[in-house]
């Protein structure tokens, strides 16, 4: 396996890049290489958006810490991550992500995540990155600057040890899982995973729709959810104006209380159980005003709400017959029947959503075979090592 044979060299000439000039050199001599492990340190407690506070980036030779609080211009790495011809390299890409679509506006591309390759071979879907070091590479990654302050400067020597390890064993990861995929014949089965973690959409969310993201939204109707709606919205760009944390302004369950009881005064406002004072103080009267103006709106429609089917004993029996062609399969590919198609897939198949319920590298193993199953084209038979496929 790729393991490195001497971290402690590797981090003796780890460079720690502070300025522009720095920046520019180091990217352009990544842009030339054909991919890059990347990490990314941030806090997003105190805010509404990431605080960018560190990048980490390895190849080969080259290993970097670039601190992004001390560099004012960071074009130099948006042109890198934008570089179509490097492929960046990430362990559970989506909050790099986010961070890196606020920074350039796009989302990086090419991408390979070691997270989302991890179950072809073998391994628990969303294994964390630790495990899956320890676990591949039989390292045992310190876990002491887990919660650290990534803002403070200067960084000391363990913390940012800490944060280069994230790199170092992460292109360690890429180099040995990209071979064995490649010679499995499994590196195209990623590409559409890829291609949905990529997806701008995931990282751009209008204020307008934030409503939809509050839990059990579909339990409201009539004036109620228009005024949900109208607060969620008007906080998702009260918390981007002031970069704060939408719940520091006003928390899901107290914006539901708010329209649920409708007030149409400062003191019937006062009486909402958990609104902070502070914020009653400074915003109640724009409350008033979205509750006095949206409960005469006719709300937004609800999206599609399924609620789970109950299964007849019919969809049972069908459910059970994929279930064993799922398990023959995970045996000859060893992947987990349970990973290689979850039971809540299954059971969207049998239940009408059919092939449309695989996607992305479970289509190409399964999608064929399955369906033949439920469409009656197809029937197992029992061998002596297991279950054969065999037309009908």
């Amino acid at each position: 396996m790729a393991n490195p044979t001497d971290p402690d060299a590797l981090y003796e000439s780890a460079l720690y890049i502070d300025t522009a000039e720095a920046l520019a050199d180091l990217c352009t001599q990544l842009r030339t290489r054909p991919y890059v492990a990347i990490d990314t340190e941030f806090l997003r407690e105190r805010t509404y958006r990431p605080e960018l506070c560190l990048v980490q980036v390895k190849h080969d030779e080259l290993l970097a810490c670039i601190d992004t609080i001390a560099i004012d211009d960071l074009s130099a790495l948006t042109g890198l991550l934008l570089d179509q011809s490097v492929t960046k390299v990430f362990h559970a890409a989506s909050q790099d992500l986010e961070i890196f679509y606020l920074l350039a506006k796009e989302v990086p591309t090419p991408l390979f995540d070691t997270q989302i390759a991890a179950p072809l071979l073998g391994y628990n879907e969303q294994i964390g990155y630790g495990n899956l070091v320890n676990e591949h590479l039989g390292v045992e990654l310190a876990k002491t600057h887990t919660r650290a302050d990534w803002t403070r400067r200067p960084l000391p020597a363990q913390q940012i040890r800490y944060a280069l390890d994230d790199v170092i064993y992460l292109e360690a990861l890429y180099i040995d899982m990209h071979k064995q995929l490649k010679q499995m014949g499994r590196l195209s089965w990623l590409q559409p995973e890829f291609d949905e973690a990529a997806r701008e959409e995931k990282y751009e969310q209008p204020a307008a729709e934030r409503w939809k993201k509050i839990r059990n939204i579909q339990r409201y109707k009539g004036p109620a959810l228009s005024i949900i709606q109208q607060l969620a919205k008007w906080r998702e760009i009260k918390a981007r104006e002031t970069n704060q944390p939408r719940n520091w302004l006003l928390k899901d369950d107290v914006l539901l209380n708010i329209a649920q009881q409708q007030p149409d005064s400062a003191e019937e406002l006062s009486h909402i159980r958990s609104l902070e004072r502070k914020t009653r103080d400074r915003f109640g009267s724009e409350i008033l005003q979205i509750v006095a103006t949206a409960k005469d709106q006719t709300p937004e429609p609800l999206p599609p709400f399924a609620k789970k089917q109950k299964l007849n004993g019919g969809n049972l029996a069908r459910l059970q017959l994929l279930n064993a062609w799922v398990h023959q399969r995970g045996e000859e590919l060893d992947i987990a029947p349970a990973l290689l198609a979850p039971q809540k897939i299954l059971e969207k198949m049998v239940t009408g959503d059919g092939r449309a319920a695989l996607s992305g590298w479970r289509d190409p193993l399964l999608g064929d075979d399955l369906t033949a199953l439920l469409e009656g084209r197809a029937v197992l038979t029992g061998t002596k090592t297991g279950l054969k496929l065999t037309p009908a």
